[in-house]
This record gives structure tokens, sequence and C-alpha cells, in this order.
């Protein structure tokens, strides 16, 4: 397997200095972030990357001699918004990312499956988490209406260019669980979409990662090592904790796309995000590594480190110790 790092959160320096960083935790892979939510920070040349390649060529050559290899791009984002100009502009990020991955060897590309508004006309997207009224299974109804035919598509252009798609199992999409997963490759009959298994939204989910891992199996494209702690306030609002604070113009925040834009985490929150080990210890994460080895052992695993609690160089040597450890483990005891 290639364990390597998904590059966000080295956006604040420059490729070279983030490929060096990645070395240096002894990891050998770097996720590559192309579009969607965030800019293209270490790719801005993707355009031409996709159209040609002696632009291929030459952005490859920066990674020679680095000891650091491409381990998939990422473009999460929201391609089935119901706003139109976000819908489109995302979407297209998939299909530049698909194009641009091909051009440069790569078959794997992460982003997320969308999630469309409630009913025709509407403004916002609309996340059902329990349809237990016919009022809700409507919305999914026409929800997925939408999806399937978007993700037929794209899978067509995927298997086209010789790359899978792999979604992200997050929060505020319509695939979110094992069961979305499987309804989604039962409408779409697609053979070039799966799982990014980040075992992080399982894990404040209540799912079982590697349960989960096991279930879907080869429909497991590539995975993200990122880890969640639950906290005693889960005790009072349980995991489903909308204590979010809307960020002023004049914060630092993280546009969306159109006029939405990412939300201040609760401070008492009832889960958080951290590094590998601060949630789960080493010997669970040798069991994560292998069931995704069980199912792929050319799999790229990815740390992606959204620990408010460390620094960026710190929390990515935290989850780096952990992630090599049980490897280590996994390699003795296999």
């Amino acid at each position: 397997m290639k364990l390597g790092v998904y590059n966000a959160v080295l956006h604040d320096r420059p490729l070279e200095d983030a490929l060096a960083v990645i070395g240096g935790l002894g990891l050998t892979g770097i996720e590559i972030n192309s579009g969607g939510f965030l800019p293209p920070v270490h790719i801005p040349e993707i355009e031409e990357i996709a159209a040609s390649p002696a632009a291929a060529k030459a952005y490859l050559a920066r990674f020679e001699g680095t000891g650091v290899e491409i381990a998939g791009l990422n473009c999460n984002g929201n391609p089935l918004h119901p706003n139109a100009e976000i819908a489109e502009k995302h979407a297209e990020d998939i299909r530049r990312s698909i194009r641009a991955a091909a051009a440069l060897g790569q078959t794997r590309v992460v982003t997320m499956s969308g999630l469309p508004g409630g009913e025709p006309g509407t403004k916002y997207p609309n996340w059902i988490v329990n349809a237990w009224n016919s009022a809700a299974l409507d919305v999914l109804d026409y929800q997925w209406e939408i999806a399937a035919p978007f993700w037929s598509e794209m899978d067509r252009f995927a298997k086209d260019h010789g790359v899978k798609v792999a979604l992200e199992l997050h929060p505020q999409n319509l695939v979110f669980n094992a069961r979305d997963v499987k309804k989604l490759i039962e409408l779409t009959g697609a053979t070039h979409l799966g799982v990014e298994m980040d075992a992080s939204h399982l894990f404040w989910q209540q799912a079982d990662p590697i349960a989960v891992v096991r279930e879907l199996g080869p429909l497991i494209f590539h995975a993200a090592a990122k880890d969640v702690r639950i906290n005693p306030n889960a005790r009072l609002n349980g995991v489903l904790d909308n204590g979010f604070r809307r960020l002023s113009p004049d914060e630092p925040r993280v546009n969306l796309g159109g006029d939405e834009w990412a939300n201040e985490w609760p401070k008492d929150s009832s889960w958080d995000f951290v590094a590998l080990g601060k949630g789960h210890d080493t010997a669970y994460w040798t069991e994560f590594i292998r069931a995704l080895y069980d199912v792929d052992p050319d799999m790229c695993l990815n740390i992606e480190h959204e620990d408010t609690e460390l620094g960026r160089i710190e929390g990515l040597e935290v989850a780096a110790k952990v992630l090599t450890d049980a490897w280590a483990a996994l390699e003795v005891g296999a």
C-alpha cells in the first residue's frame, strides 16, 4: 500500500516544500486537491495538464527525486447543488480532474456524491437523515432521480478515461453510508464508481469502518486516514449536533461555492476530527489497514489532518507515527 497525505493542510506552502514535509514523515504519496470546495493550489495548471501531454510531463518532473508520488486527485464538492452555478462548476471540476488524472497516469479521483434540493426550484440542498415520514421519502425519491443520471454519465466519462471515481461518505451528501453506496451502484449500473473510505465520517455516525470495508469489498477504491473522538457532550446533544456559529464576512472563512461558507465548529462539540490515535489506538488502525489491504494491496491511504488542537506539521507527525506503526504491525503479524 502507498501511505501519504492529502495536501490541503499544506496549501500554505509551495508544492516542493509540501513534498519535503511528506517525505520527511516517511510517507510516499500526496493526494492533490484539484478543485471543488478548495482551489487547486498545488496544481494550478490543471487545465493545461488535462489537455497537453507536455504539460503533464513537466508537472510529473517536479516529483522526480523527492521520494513522493501522486496518490490520487481530490475535488470534493457538490455537483448536484440546486444552485446551477455551484453544481456546474463542481461537476466540471470532476470532469477536469478525471482528464488530468488520466494525463498524469493516475487512476483515482476522490469527490462526493453531492446533494440536491428537496424539490424543484428550491435554493438549498436538503439532507434527509431520518426519513420516518412520507414527505421525507418523497424528497429522497426526487433526489435520486437527479443523482442517478448524473452519476451514470460521470461513470461513463470516468470509464472512457481509465479512471475510477471514489466517493467520500461525507455528511450533507445523498450517499453517506453503505446502503446508499449499494443503491447508487444498483441505479446506475456503474463500474467506475466506488468509495473513498474515510473512517472518520463513519465513526461519528456510529458505524464500524472495518465492517463497511468488509461489506463493500471491491467498491472501496481509495482511503483516508482521519480519526474522530466522541466527546462527553454527545451524551446531551447526540452526534447530530448543530451548535455551529455563522462566521462574519470579516472573519477568515472557506467559501463552498456561491454565497455558501463553512461555519465555525461548535466550541462544546459532541465530537471532533482528531489526529490518528486520539480517537482509536494503533491496534485499531492496524486492523483497518488489514481490511483495506485485503481488498487491494496497492490501495492509497492518505492522512487528512483536521485536528484543530494540533498545528499543521505537529498533527501530521502524530498521525504519521500512528499510521506507520500500524502498517509495521501489520507487516510483522501478517
